[in-house]
């Protein structure tokens, strides 16, 4: 590797003191301003309202796309380790990790919920409940849920894991025979 021209060191001292300006502004930024630059960013909403967590996003984010991301080497490696990593860190056809244009990256079905269409039964406090599986989410008694275990709180009125409540999950036996 051999030594850069001065435009290029120039302009590699321009992006750092760029991205250092991005970085500050992010201190003073309110939770309302972080989420619309993390859509920005990421090219949909954030889920979370926690100041902190979307500040390192956010600065994450900057850095990334300042820097070019993770490696070659990286991303292989999380393609080994993690195949059901989430979708925007796997290598999709046609598309650069870190370049800025996001897809729309689809949720991975969990491997304990049956097929869409499904009804689960659970009868509880003398009640029957039924919960259909949509391709999206659950429908109980009409209304839409993101979780089952939303579900279960409602019917139950105390918290439940879903899977457990419904039966799709055993719970984990300890290795002294315990529950």
């Amino acid at each position: 590797m051999g030594k850069q021209c001065p435009q290029a060191r120039r302009r590699d001292r321009q992006t750092a003191a760029e991205v250092a300006r991005e970085l500050k502004a992010l201190e003073k930024m309110t939770t309302g301003e972080l989420a619309e630059k993390y859509c920005e960013l990421f090219g949909a909403p954030t889920r979370t309202r926690n100041k902190p967590h979307l500040k390192k996003r956010v600065a994450w984010r900057i850095q990334e796309l300042a820097e070019g991301g993770l490696t070659e080497t990286a991303l292989a490696r999380i393609e080994e380790l993690a195949p059901l990593a989430p979708v925007r860190w796997r290598r999709q056809p046609g598309k650069q990790v870190g370049d800025g244009k996001v897809g729309g990256a689809q949720r991975l079905r969990d491997p304990r919920l049956p097929e869409p269409g499904t009804v689960l039964t659970r009868v509880h406090g003398g009640k029957e409940h039924k919960v259909k599986i949509l391709a999206s989410g659950f429908e109980y008694r009409r209304k839409r849920y993101r979780s089952l275990s939303a579900i279960a709180r409602l019917i139950s009125g105390t918290p439940w894991n879903g899977f457990l409540f419904f039966g799709l999950q055993s719970r984990a036996v300890k290795k002294d025979g315990r529950r």
